[in-house]
């Protein structure tokens, strides 16, 4: 016998949730296989079994809690022989099943098939038989799976059951007593509550430590915000002139991130204040420039790192930028991909927000919001007015050790840098 434990995942990380066991009761497993996906604060991980055998035992269930070092399930020695489960072997006689449905019968082993529409089967420990898919749907709906019903003939609950679940109203049955008035009030009550006009989502992990974050950052962190607005007519030439021969050259398309982010590494060299962060009574600034970009992923807002980014020109960004932005639609951001940033920019300007106030990604002192762009009648002498592409760009930052003034100068920087971004060239 063997324990299969939850390895060190990274220093800020020590425990996770079960997202979905990847293996069951009973499988058979090879050294260097997934038997489970752990959600972390930041990432989905998946942990490996060490050793070759037959997974006998799990010790944590989907949605459980699990600390880094504690044991989440027990390999045994592979059983020997060619009849029976435990080799793993079809029967004679007996077609070769698929593995989709193998892995059901395996599920159901020793239950009989149910009829359409009845209540779902339980193991030998009373646990309601269900596909990894179906416990996570559940778990995030807040649906308890004994009062879904499966469809599968062999009563295993699948994840279309979850999603065409309604709740409904439980009928009293005849032979229970009546209940007193107290009882029924309450009982009308939840009635009254617990019904189709409602929807229950478990927050997710990441959720979670999002909220937590936010608060946190806004509690402990002096922060105010302060704006300006750049006229984004020569980024847009510069942009539209060589875009397509930039894609030629380097199979990454122009964007304006690339533009903002060398605009902050040399706004950031003038203020570094900025580029810091506070370590009780001491300021610490950093002498790199490992730029955060926020990305907006199905579940939650991750804000991957792009290293050495004052070393790095236009297109080496673009692509960093395309690269992690793919790893987080794909959920396959490592832990690494999110350490270390000391300076954020978020873009809500690719939703339409025209204007906000972003909050600190803490422990970091500083974050640059963009907007999207828009025309608007612009003042260029005395005499002439003309339409200009502008967007509003939002620094917010902690006063505690950020003045007003470095924060004023650091927006100026940027406003003049990408009001004539030939000028970047020359920041290296």
């Amino acid at each position: 016998m063997a324990e299969i434990k939850v390895p060190e995942l990274a220093e800020s990380i020590t425990e996770g949730t079960i997202a979905q066991w990847l293996k069951q009761k009973g499988d058979q497993v090879q050294k260097g296989e997934y038997i489970v996906e752990l959600e972390t604060d930041k990432v989905n991980v998946e942990i490996i079994s060490d050793y070759d055998g037959v997974l006998t035992e799990l010790l944590a269930e989907e949605g459980d809690t699990v600390k880094v070092g504690e044991a989440i399930a027990v390999v045994g020695e592979q059983a020997g022989g060619d009849t029976g489960e435990q080799a793993g072997a079809p029967e004679q006689g007996k077609e070769k099943e698929s593995p989709d449905e193998s892995a059901e019968n395996n599920a159901a082993t020793d239950h009989q098939p149910v009829s359409e529409n009845q209540p779902a089967e339980e193991d030998n420990q009373g646990r309601v038989i269900a596909s990894p898919a179906a416990r996570k749907l559940a778990r995030e709906k807040g649906i308890n799976l004994n009062q879904v019903s499966s469809q599968d003939p062999l009563g295993r609950v699948r994840k279309q059951d979850v999603e065409s679940y309604t709740p409904e109203k439980q009928k009293p049955e005849n032979n229970k007593p009546a209940k007193n008035s107290a009882e029924k009030a309450s009982s009308t009550t939840a009635a009254n509550t617990d019904d189709s006009r409602f929807e229950r989502i478990k927050m997710s992990r990441r959720r979670q430590t999002i909220a937590n974050r936010l608060v946190e950052v806004q509690q402990n962190a002096a922060m105010l915000t302060t704006f300006n607005e750049v006229d984004m007519t020569a980024v847009m030439e510069l942009r539209k002139k060589w875009k397509d021969r930039f894609f030629e050259e380097n199979d990454v398309r122009l964007g304006f991130m690339s533009f903002f982010t060398k605009a902050v590494v040399a706004a950031l060299k003038k203020t570094p204040y900025l580029n810091a962060e506070i370590q009780g009574d001491e300021i610490v600034i950093k002498k790199f420039y490992d730029i955060g970009v926020a990305v907006a992923a199905d579940e939650g807002l991750v804000v991957p790192v792009i290293r050495d980014a004052d070393r790095k020109n236009f297109a080496e960004i673009e692509r960093d930028i395309n690269d992690l932005a793919e790893k987080a639609r794909t959920n396959k951001l490592s832990l690494k991909d999110l350490q270390g940033g000391s300076f954020t920019i978020t873009n809500g300007g690719v939703f339409g927000s025209l204007l906000s106030t972003p909050i600190i990604n803490g422990p970091q002192v500083g974050i640059l919001g963009m907007h999207t762009i828009q025309l608007r009648p612009v003042a260029i002498d005395k005499e002439r007015m003309e339409n200009r592409p502008m967007m509003y760009i939002a620094l917010s930052y902690d006063h505690r050790i950020v003045d007003g003034k470095e924060a004023v100068t650091f927006l100026k920087n940027i406003k003049q840098l990408m009001e004539d971004p030939e000028s970047l060239l020359l920041q290296g």
